[in-house]
């Protein structure tokens, strides 16, 4: 997944503008993304608040931590089980 140069505030921040009136080209012009890009971000973090993006960012972070404790793990579980099975 590639980083977004845009901040998840920002981000929220644009959303609520287009909620509370702001037409969506002008919300675009100002960071200076595409409606297309707007449209991704408004089906991503549609009705998240910034407190649940924190927590989804959080959440995020620790799945990545967890899958690389895993993966680091899982070839020493193949040579134990290897060389369990050549004993017997």
């Amino acid at each position: 997944m590639t980083k977004s140069r845009f901040l998840e505030k920002q981000i929220v921040f644009a959303l609520r503008q287009a909620e509370l009136g702001t037409p969506v080209p002008e919300v675009c012009c100002k960071p200076g993304i595409s409606g297309a890009t707007f449209c991704t971000w408004r089906k991503k973090y549609g009705c998240i608040s910034p407190l649940e993006l924190k927590h989804m960012r959080l959440r995020e972070e620790e799945n990545l931590r967890l899958k690389k404790w895993v993966a680091n793990l899982s070839p020493d579980k193949t040579m134990l089980q290897d060389v369990q099975t050549k004993r017997n």
